[in-house]
């Protein structure tokens, strides 16, 4: 049994093609077999929602009268790059602003999508073309040129539960740690995320049409950090591997799937929801989607550790660290999630009611990912 995506198209346009979400397929299969899914189902769809630090946003205010070339830019404080063309800048997630604390680049993300007035003031070193040196305005989403989010790495295959040996409360990206183990913190969707339900990327490439911040996006390339050589468990790796950079319009996005975050201790960052829908054009996309968090692990890691190269302190499933606590030598740690099983859900279910209406097709891949990548450290020399 084989399907093609014209043919998976064809069904979507005459509003005929059976959608499941990859949470709806774990009980599907397991009632019906893989074989008998495939026939039945065209489309799967997957979602996370949680903090993706390496995102942004690049855009074009258009030209004042007269003319600046902005080398100095902040958005409602936040400093946005200013090495790009004239009027053209990219805003990082994880910029900060010196005021309000824990105000940053996501907040503007976020506010702009919302509809907000953002701040904009701007400086240039005035040459003869772009005469203007300063510049001091209010600017929304709708008096841009071009806004879109360009996100180098998002979609993390897996990543490592987080936890704390060490005597002090630790501040991290994943979260507070409590010392002597008193907590452990995790970031995936597991069975519904993106990356574990197509483990070795075979549908999903350079082009595929996504869901992204409540409007439509496309892969542009791999991640920032790529990398295959996990080790792998039940087929899917047991630690952060394979990323995806991610570009779409801000202007289609909803607020209610990009929210700036402060995360204490750490800084700020942003939460995305997105979603890939895994065409079934075989048995064996059904048989890896179909994986259950009961089949999904991640390693433990004592982030206590300063060192790049953290020990392993064990193993869990998914399942495991939804139940709300995990045991590691005798003693009872309580687990909690940094991303939103609720929200990955939501992500996969509109998702999934898009392509139901019609309104959102499929695209082949126009290359691949790569089959290998390996993540280099940073040699520091003298």
């Amino acid at each position: 049994m084989a399907k093609t995506y014209e043919e998976i198209n064809e069904k979507i346009r005459q509003r005929k093609a059976v959608v499941c979400t990859a949470e709806e397929i774990v009980d599907l299969v397991r009632q019906k077999g893989a074989e008998k899914v495939a026939e039945e189902v065209d489309v799967i769809t997957t979602g996370t929602f949680g903090a993706m630090c390496s995102s942004g946003a690049f855009i074009n205010f258009g030209h004042s009268d007269p003319p600046i070339r902005m080398t100095n830019i902040l958005l409602n404080d936040v400093e946005a790059y200013g090495g790009l063309a004239a009027v053209d800048t990219y805003i990082a997630s994880t910029s900060k602003s010196p005021n309000p604390e824990g105000y940053g680049g996501g907040h503007v993300i976020e506010d702009l999508i919302a509809g907000k007035r953002i701040h904009l003031r701007a400086w240039g070193p005035g040459t003869d073309c772009y005469v203007r040196k300063d510049i001091n305005t209010y600017i929304t989403i709708d008096d841009l040129n071009e806004c879109y989010m360009f996100n180098p790495r998002n979609c993390y295959q897996n990543y490592n539960l987080a936890t704390n040996t060490s005597d002090r409360t630790l501040h991290t990206y994943m979260g507070k740690l409590l010392p002597r183990m008193k907590n452990a913190t995790y970031s995936s969707a597991g069975q519904l995320s993106p990356l574990l339900n197509d483990p070795h990327l075979d549908t999903i490439g350079v082009g595929t049409h996504i869901f992204l911040g409540g409007g439509e996006g496309y892969v542009s390339w791999q991640g920032t950090q790529f990398n295959t050589e996990t080790p792998e468990k039940n087929g899917v790796p047991v630690s952060g591997a394979r990323t995806l950079a991610l570009i779409g319009d801000m202007k289609q996005m909803d607020r209610t799937y990009v929210r700036g975050l402060d995360i204490y201790g750490y800084g700020t960052s942003i939460a995305i929801g997105v979603g890939v829908p895994i065409p079934v054009l075989n048995t064996e996309v059904v048989e890896r989607a179909s994986i259950s968090d009961e089949e999904i692990f991640t390693n433990m890691i004592d982030y206590s550790v300063t060192s790049k190269n953290r020990p392993v302190l064990g193993q869990y499933s998914y399942a495991q660290l939804r139940s709300g606590s995990i045991e590691y030598e005798g003693r009872k740690i309580r687990t909690s999630s940094l991303s939103s099983y609720w929200g990955a859900r939501k992500v996969a279910s509109e998702l999934k009611d898009w392509i139901e209406r019609g309104e959102f097709e499929l695209t082949q891949p126009v290359r691949m990912m790569p089959k290998k990548g390996k993540v280099k450290g940073l040699a520091v020399k003298g």
